[in-house]
């Protein structure tokens, strides 16, 4: 019979919990619940979404938020992704945009997932989500915010962000504020130790975001170019070679909801993991479904897309492909934890 493949693996060795603060000195993530070691991150998803409120920073009303709800469609898509091995999940849901910290914390605990929430600014889809203060206020007093929400919790709930979230137009050239808020974003890791996630895009806007981040004395890892799916696989390889996280993040969409699969965007997915694979940047190269979502104002939450498909689909056609459970195992274990560990990852002089 076939030995055990690592999705059983890991179902069996590594959905156990600890609820323990981690000793002094360990690596560890900052989840919901608090701080974990990283050893018990397990299987991770590192780009996914549970909750949005598409009304903007000048309309959101967190207090029109029907909670109980939204637990109730969102926790059986949570259950889904548990069964099929996942133990951490990263929730990507910016503030101002629906990030919902005691929701997470009760799906965290009614699910068994480890979740981490974020802070920092989304400035893509034309600053929409910035709320009107932002535009006075300098990277430093933008900062300040975030290191706040490090030190003291997330309005008022005591629960840290385990992440920075930061997104920007797929401009050519970034407009001051999106200079700004990467700005910021260096200056809160440098502070925190928290890792930069970048909604990017084409790799014209990743080039200046690192160009920033080490301005600021940030080194490239502790920066993941998201949806970088849609750049180049020459600048897949420079900016992994720098030190940068190519973050392949769309893969939740490559089924429908009858379970067709998209044929042509599943290849294109696995010609940039060869890519990355033949140019001995694995170690670099995070994946995720994007996937999700319950949509305030709409009736029921809308249509929610499950955080299935890399386990349905894309495993399937990487061991097709030649890639084995090491690098499987890389993809979804090694690199999430070393990504997302919270430490200081400073350029020395």
């Amino acid at each position: 019979m076939k030995n055990i493949t690592l999705l059983y693996f890991l179902i069996a060795l590594l959905s156990l919990q600890c609820s323990s603060p981690p000793p002094a000195g360990e690596p560890t993530i900052q989840t919901v619940l608090g701080p974990t070691p990283a050893e018990e991150m397990g299987l991770a998803l590192i780009h996914e979404h549970v909750f949005l409120d598409w009304s903007g920073a000048d309309s959101i009303r967190p207090e029109e938020w029907d909670e109980e709800q939204a637990f109730q469609a969102i926790l059986p898509y949570l259950e889904a992704a548990k069964a099929k091995g996942v133990n951490t999940m990263l929730e990507c849901t910016p503030a101002y945009l629906g990030r919902y910290p005691a929701l997470l914390k009760r799906l965290s605990e009614a699910s068994g997932l480890y979740l981490l929430t974020n802070t920092g600014y989304y400035g893509a889809r034309q600053n929409k989500y910035i709320p009107r203060r932002a535009f006075e206020e300098s990277a430093e007093e933008l900062a300040a915010r975030w290191i706040k929400e490090w030190e003291n919790g997330i309005e008022g709930t005591g629960i840290r962000p385990g992440f920075i979230k930061i997104g920007i137009d797929s401009d050519t050239v970034l407009s001051p504020m999106h200079e700004k808020l990467v700005r910021a974003a260096a200056k809160t890791h440098l502070a925190t130790g928290l890792t930069i996630v970048a909604h990017t895009g084409p790799e014209a806007g990743a080039y200046q975001e690192l160009k920033i981040l080490e301005g600021e004395g940030a080194a490239p890892d502790a920066f993941v170019w998201t949806h970088a799916q849609e750049g180049a696989l020459e600048a897949h390889t420079e900016l992994a070679r720098r030190g940068a996280w190519i973050s392949l993040d769309g893969m939740g969409w490559l089924n429908d909801q009858n379970g067709q699969v998209d044929t042509a965007a599943l290849q294109k997915y696995l010609e940039m993991l060869k890519n990355l694979r033949d140019n001995g940047l694995l170690h670099r190269t995070l994946v995720s479904h994007d996937a999700g979502w319950y949509t305030h104002g709409e009736p029921g939450g809308g249509s929610f897309q499950p955080f299935t498909a890399i386990f349905d689909t894309v495993i399937p056609a990487l061991r097709e492909n030649g890639f084995t459970d090491e690098d499987i195992r890389q993809l979804l274990l090694e690199n999430p934890r070393e990504a997302f560990s919270v430490r200081v990852r400073a350029i020395r002089g």
